[in-house]
């Protein structure tokens, strides 16, 4: 029984002290961040990176995700002759939710992966701390480009993600299920909301601080070779979808 305790105290232990490692590089990147000057070499290099590289994927998430969305919905709404609020549905659901949960996810598995990856890389092999024996600040030269491209450019994301969603969503309603077109853009407009927008976009700016933070610190505590790099690029992915699913939930219970 002891020993059960001591198992979870431990765990419990090695939480707290994740979280506040977590954290204080979390508050060290905000101060470097403020600090001039700023690399926009590698800045605009992560944003093709993070941004530019991910549209592919985000629109087809989006896409098929606003599609199977609308067959769903009008699928269960026509059991009770509610089929013309399939529009409002589509467009509240992928805006607040889908669009930068979604968005998100998808920029976890695939840019947090890399960035821990080539940090973690970099970290076995000494080259962060070669960057302390040159006088740079590793967080200012590696953490902060990635911290501002992913900040600012999951937003943008999102913005595609819930246009093709909502797209998606109409093709399907009008064009295969027979939906009025009329009818349909009319009830997704009378009841979406800029609010509805701007708390999906507030939503990613939260993922993408979360993505870069956490990728970044789990490339910077890779240890034992081309394992450890292993073992911290899982970490990153799971970690950083974790943390978007619980964050994605005390905002909307702030905002809404």
């Amino acid at each position: 029984m002891f020993r059960l305790f001591e198992i979870i105290g431990i765990r419990v232990l090695k939480l707290i002290e994740e979280g506040g490692k977590l954290a204080i590089i979390f508050f060290k990147t905000l101060l470097w961040t403020f600090r001039p000057p700023l690399n926009l070499k590698n800045i605009f290099a992560q944003i093709e990176e993070v941004g530019v590289n991910s549209i592919p994927v985000i629109l087809i998430t989006g896409a098929f995700t606003g599609m199977v969305l609308a067959l769903q919905s009008y699928t269960g709404f026509k059991r009770f002759g509610a089929e013309t609020f399939v529009g409002t549905v589509v467009a509240l659901s992928i805006t607040r939710e889908l669009g930068p949960v979604l968005s998100g996810l998808m920029v976890a598995g695939r840019v947090g992966s890399a960035m821990a990856a080539e940090l973690g890389t970099m970290q076995v092999t000494e080259q962060i701390d070669a960057l302390y024996t040159l006088a740079t600040n590793p967080i200012k030269y590696l953490v902060v480009p990635r911290f501002l491209a992913a900040t600012i450019i999951m937003p943008i994301l999102t913005i595609f993600a819930d246009i093709i969603g909502i797209a998606g969503g109409y093709l399907v309603s009008v064009h295969m299920l027979g939906s009025n077109s009329t009818i349909y853009e009319k009830k997704t407009w009378d009841f979406l909301k800029l609010n509805d927008v701007y708390s999906g976009l507030l939503k990613a700016v939260v993922f993408g601080m979360i993505i870069a933070t956490v990728s970044c610190y789990q490339g910077f505590t890779a240890e034992g070779g081309a394992s450890g790099v292993g073992k911290a690029t899982t970490k990153a992915v799971v970690l950083s979808s974790l943390l978007i699913l619980i964050a994605n939930y005390f905002i909307t219970a702030l905002m809404f």
